[in-house]
């Protein structure tokens, strides 16, 4: 072997690494975005098969530490429960990817409600925009037949801001911390969100969830494997055109 081509081919060593931890990389992320598809096909179906059942009886108050969110979030329940007057926390919201009859910046209204037995759930009685903010604080007297789907608190994330407790106005959905801050005694793990029925007035406005959640991982992981591709050629015509002493 010539010594520039020995040269040549010892200095392919570093490029063949990178391009095979590259294609490496841009596979995996192709395999997991075929993942991620199989998982939120599995989602839709889950949460498109729930919100279609007729609604059952909210889960007794025995039950409730055993509840889990795997198994029971978006089950739509129905119960009956007395609003307390003139308590609420205002959570902001720029939109929902579930209710699609929602627009613009507002607030979900949180409220607590009595159940028969004493016990309080919060139920999220619906939308309110900014400039109806009045209308959070008009609560229904007496008992009401309130229809609505099980949900679990939210998780904060990154750049989720801090809540104002001074100002009553919350950016997660979060009833645990809503409670301390308002004094309100609840031992459910989950919150409702409310369906029905719409209050005197329109607001705050319930409405159901519907199922509309983006499924662009097939699209992402062809991208990825286009990618890996691409650099997979790109790199054949280095070597090829190196080993030639072009």
């Amino acid at each position: 072997m010539s010594a520039p081509l020995a040269r040549r081919r010892v200095g392919l060593l570093e490029p063949t690494f990178f391009a095979l931890a590259g294609i490496a990389i841009l596979v995996a992320l192709g395999i997991w975005q075929l993942d991620r598809k199989v998982w939120k096909e599995n989602l839709i179906a889950t949460l498109t098969a729930r919100l279609s059942q007729m609604p059952h009886a909210l889960p007794a108050r025995a039950t409730w530490p055993n509840l889990t969110q795997a198994d029971n979030e978006f089950r739509r329940v129905s119960f009956p429960a007395e609003f307390i007057p003139g308590q609420q926390a205002l959570v902001y919201t720029a939109g929902s990817a579930f209710r699609p009859d929602v627009h613009g910046p507002g607030y979900w209204v949180f409220a607590p409600a009595r159940l028969a037995g004493g016990s309080l759930v919060i139920v999220d009685r619906g939308f309110v925009a900014f400039d109806r903010k009045d209308a959070a604080s008009i609560s229904p007297s007496g008992v009401v037949d309130i229809v609505g789907v099980m949900r679990w608190p939210e998780t904060r994330g990154l750049f989720t801001p801090a809540d104002e407790p001074q100002n009553n106005v919350w950016y997660l959905r979060d009833p645990a911390a809503m409670a301390k801050a308002h004094g309100w005694t609840v031992a459910a793990p989950f919150y409702i969100e409310q369906e029905s029925p719409v209050p005197e007035g329109g607001l705050p406005k319930p409405g159901k969830l519907v199922v509309d959640l983006p499924d662009n991982h097939l699209q992402y992981a062809i991208t990825w494997f286009g990618l890996a591709l691409g650099l997979a050629g790109v790199y054949v015509a280095f070597v090829a055109r190196r080993v030639a002493g072009r």
